[in-house]
């Protein structure tokens, strides 16, 4: 068997809203496609949408997670104080972040390298879901193993988004629970620095 492991050095942001619309954010600027970004949306019904910026992107993507819709558009971030303004397509959502926390300064201090590594991940899993609710280690398909490594934490504090023309409403927790794939994000909107590593395994 052949596989592959690739790493994604970057940000997740996760919001829902009180129209049960739930959408999570990832914004890339290192990884082995190249800087991108890209939006996994689940509607109050559990339908979910991929909204990626290539073809490459939303087939690698889509190859890991779970999605019932998929649509290339043009992805755009930006973050300037504070405040994220996020352009997907059909989606337009603007969310602002408040002041770190104890948890995200903890998460701060854990070295980039070690971060990296699938062990740190494996650790971290029992302290994650007891404290966030969330996985740090996990398969979402046959073949494919993912561990997640946080390094950062900010509360997102204020957002507002619209998707095909209608207004979502106010920020709201993250609940239900997304179902993308293995975990979820935490209930509480946050905007979290992660490392995420992908291991995709293929008869040779």
């Amino acid at each position: 068997m052949d596989s592959e492991r690739l790493t994604f050095d970057g940000w997740i942001a996760a919001v829902g809203t009180v129209s049960g619309t739930r959408v999570v954010v990832g914004h890339w600027p290192r990884s082995p496609f190249g800087a991108f970004s890209d939006v996994m949306l689940e509607r109050a019904d559990g339908w979910r949408l991929l909204l990626a910026p290539s073809a490459e992107t939303a087939e690698y993507v889509s190859g890991v997670y779970h999605f019932d819709e998929v649509r290339r558009v043009a992805v755009k971030v930006d973050a300037r104080d504070g405040v994220w303004d996020v352009s997907a397509g059909p989606l337009d959502l603007r969310f602002a972040v408040g002041r770190r926390g104890v948890l995200g300064t903890a998460l701060r201090a854990v070295p980039r390298p070690l971060a990296r590594r699938p062990l740190w991940a494996a650790l971290a899993d029992g302290p994650a879901r007891l404290m966030a609710g969330v996985r740090t280690r996990g398969s979402s398909r046959p073949g494919c193993r993912q561990w997640y490594a946080a390094c950062d934490l900010l509360p997102i504090v204020t957002a507002r988004a619209r998707f095909e023309g209608g207004d979502l409403g106010q920020l709201a927790p993250v609940s239900p629970p997304v179902r993308f794939g293995f975990g979820s994000a935490p209930a509480d909107p946050a905007l979290v620095r992660v490392v995420s590593t992908v291991e995709r395994t293929a008869p040779a």
